[in-house]
């Protein structure tokens, strides 16, 4: 192609990938992503639950916690049921499932909160309560 026979409006632009625009399914799971760690840094910003590892992704916030009451203090907060994963090499994964309060919209934020537990751990009654059976 010649010079000559390109115009002003056919010059290709190229830009950075951080710049690039996405397709509109992954700029919705982008902003639901965004707005999933908004809503659960509020939470966090407004209350003392710990929270060493959040990772948050566009249909729910992940948090790893230290110990189990770590996630008891989670189960106080915002309710919620417990399942408790197969034992594997000695440790099971105790995990939360809860969800922030409705928003004005209605919609909430899916919240699972996780912490591994040495099988056989023992655990206070109130928080194996929430435990689904």
């Amino acid at each position: 192609m010649n010079a000559s026979s390109q115009t002003p409006d056919s010059t290709i632009r190229v830009l950075p990938l951080q710049q690039a625009p996405l397709p509109d399914v992954l700029m919705q799971r982008a902003l639901a992503q965004q707005a999933n760690a908004r809503t659960v840094g509020y939470l966090l910003d407004s209350t003392n639950l710990p929270h060493p590892v959040v990772i948050p992704r566009a249909e729910s916030v992940h948090v790893v916690v230290a110990d189990i009451d770590d996630l008891g203090e989670w189960l106080i907060a915002l309710g919620g049921e417990i399942h408790v994963s197969p034992a594997f090499e000695g440790v099971e994964v105790w995990m939360l499932h809860a969800s922030t309060e409705p928003r004005e919209d209605g919609s909430s934020t899916s919240v699972l909160v996780s912490v591994p537990v040495p099988s056989g751990e023992l655990v206070m009654d109130w928080i194996r309560a929430a435990v689904k059976a």
